[in-house]
């Protein structure tokens, strides 16, 4: 059986790390009677809100939210997985005449909906094992490698993300050719719905203000303490969920790599470093529409200019 219809138009709030993403997409959806689908490949991992800034039980008690707590922290879970659950779930906001609300900052999940999605090759383990003894025996050669042979994409990838510097290799190794030229080539011109990005901007002092308060938040919230449960529960720190900033340097407080009194901090530096290259990538690949964070009447009148064209 085929999905079902797909909304003609879909809002997008999109926009680094702590801008205010959660709160004007739940005020969106007040305002038009909405549900949200989110875009965070961190929030998808349950038994972890503290470090993902989950949207609080209450609100999401209050507004639909989507993909969110849908796999445990050990399952494998990648963008084509998360784009296919995406389009059910718009499916599913228009069967009940909402009005769909995508919300986030994850940029692959963004231009995987928006533009469709370069499968490539199937896995191919064997390739994989022969990496990751590489990678043991001489760590960096990966990245190395990833750099001579996929220049672009190593731009792209950040450097703890093993998980994409082995696929972006493999694609390689299995094509001959760079993981950039299949999705030049892809196109990823896909795009089922019309869509409106707003993209809600501060001062970029202020943006540095408010990721240093969520990062001291997230500490006073119990971030170790989450940590520990998820080591009770006997999930690993090696497991790829867990290299997301803040989940990587509570590990190591408690390996005792890090100082307590210094969690915060070093969560506020890479949390600068990563708003900072999403913004570059989302008004590099993405039509976003800036608005000032500030200005909701402004854009409210956007989105209902949207919506209600023909």
């Amino acid at each position: 059986m085929g999905r079902s219809r797909l909304p003609e138009r879909v809002l997008f709030v999109v926009g680094p790390t702590a801008i205010g993403k959660t709160e004007l997409a739940a005020h969106l959806a007040r305002r038009f009677d909405g549900e949200v689908v989110g875009a965070d490949s961190r929030q998808v991992y349950r038994y972890m809100d503290v470090g993902t800034a989950k949207p609080p039980a209450a609100l999401r008690a209050e507004i639909r939210h989507h993909l969110i707590d849908v796999v445990d922290p050990d399952e494998p879970f990648d963008v084509a997985r998360w784009r296919a659950a995406a389009l059910d779930a718009l499916a599913e906001i228009e069967a009940r005449s909402k009005t769909a609300i995508v919300c986030g900052g994850t940029g692959l999940y963004l231009r995987s909906l928006l533009r469709g999605l370069f499968s490539g090759p199937a896995a191919d383990e064997e390739l994989r094992r022969r990496f990751a003894d590489e990678e043991r025996k001489r760590p960096g050669t990966l990245r190395d490698r990833l750099r001579r042979v996929d220049p672009a994409s190593a731009e792209r990838i950040h450097p703890n993300d093993m998980v994409r510097t082995v696929r972006a290799l493999e694609v390689y190794e299995l094509t001959g050719r760079p993981l950039s030229h299949w999705h030049a080539e892809h196109g990823l011109r896909e795009r089922p719905f019309q869509a409106l990005l707003i993209e809600p901007t501060v001062a970029r002092e202020v943006l540095h203000r408010r990721i240093a308060e969520r990062s001291r938040a997230m500490v006073r919230a119990g971030l170790l303490e989450e940590v520990r449960q998820l080591a009770r529960r006997g999930y690993g720190r090696e497991l790829p969920a867990f290299a997301a900033i803040g989940y990587r340097e509570a590990w190591q407080c408690l390996a005792g790599e890090l100082r307590v009194e210094d969690l915060a901090e070093r969560i506020t530096v890479a949390t600068r470093r990563y708003a900072r290259r999403q913004l570059v990538w989302l008004r590099g690949q993405m039509d976003t529409v800036p608005v000032a964070a500030g200005d909701v009447s402004a854009i409210e009148r956007l989105a209902e200019r949207f919506l209600a064209s023909h």
